[in-house]
């Protein structure tokens, strides 16, 4: 008998919110992974990030990380995906960013699949340092660029000191928002022009919100199990994802940092049907993943 794991290996469908460097798995042993991948609310996620982010030393072991990722991806019957790397890390770390870059596009360009880049910059390094991330994403928006968001503690800045920043990159806007703060958060964002939101859960407080991301068909990327390690959500059963939908809100199903989280592209959709979303449902969450794809949207 054919398993709900099953119907969703057949569907194509897209990853639109995977951060290259979450979902990389250092080289130690089990224990000491469980130790520092033991998140339970935002600041120990942040702490969990940058631990694993402290492996990537060079450029070969980002390319070694997207290779990696992209081979995940394929195996899940993905067909599309814009993987998010984070810029404000690496210039935050003093590597090459041209050099980091060229390492994971020359896997991208290798992938039996389309695989793009949303060059994310640190919300608590505010506008000044985003600017330097918004050029480089201008500079290779005809290089597989196709967005520039804003990850990070949103709780740290104030959004309108990106302005700038959006502007100068040219490419669509795709920041978080509304993950662990409120829904004013995302409307932040929706001001200064923001085509997906990343997480934006907290929209579910504010009708008006929601209505106006169904009108202007602005789409969430909802990661659940994220949700649920870094405390956003207190539990599956209390996640907005059916209330967002039912409200016609345009929804789209991420990994986030999957190999932190311990999770698949595969298994968020299962948890989606966990809070009863029908194969018809399913399938519809996967056919929008592919419709709000940056460059299929061109």
């Amino acid at each position: 008998m054919a398993t709900v794991l099953d119907f969703l290996k057949t569907i194509p469908k897209a990853e639109l919110h995977v951060h290259l460097e979450g979902s990389y798995t250092p080289d130690v042993d089990d224990a000491e992974l469980a130790a520092k991948w033991d998140c339970y609310d935002f600041p120990s996620f942040l702490e969990s990030f940058k631990w694993t982010v402290s492996f990537l030393k060079k450029p070969e072991d980002y390319g070694r990380a997207a290779k990696q990722l992209i081979g995940s991806l394929r195996r899940q019957g993905v067909t599309y995906a814009e993987i998010t790397l984070s810029a404000g890390v690496v210039k935050w770390k003093r590597l090459d960013l041209e050099a980091v870059y060229a390492a994971v596009n020359h896997e991208s360009r290798r992938s039996s699949f389309p695989v793009y880049w949303i060059i994310d910059c640190i919300r608590q390094h505010g506008g000044g340092g985003a600017m330097p991330i918004a050029k480089f994403a201008a500079h290779h928006a005809n290089n597989g660029v196709v967005g520039f968001g804003i990850g990070g503690d949103e709780t740290s800045t104030k959004a309108e000191e990106f302005r700038g920043a959006i502007k100068a990159a040219g490419v669509p806007f795709v920041p978080h928002a509304g993950e662990i703060s409120n829904a004013e958060n995302v409307w932040e964002m929706v001001r200064l022009g923001a085509r997906r939101i990343g997480h934006g859960i907290r929209a579910v407080q504010d009708p008006a919100l929601m209505a106006h991301l169904k009108e202007h068909d602005i789409p969430l990327e909802i990661c659940i199990s994220s949700n649920l390690r870094t405390g956003a959500v207190p539990s599956l059963s209390a996640h907005p994802l059916r209330q967002l939908f039912d409200a016609g809100v345009p929804i789209v199903l991420g990994t986030d940092d999957p190999a932190i989280f311990g999770t698949t592209l595969l298994k968020e959709y299962q948890l989606a049907a966990e809070l009863g979303f029908t194969e018809t449902e399913l399938r519809k969450l996967a056919e929008d993943s592919l419709r709000y794809g940056l460059h299929r949207a061109k």
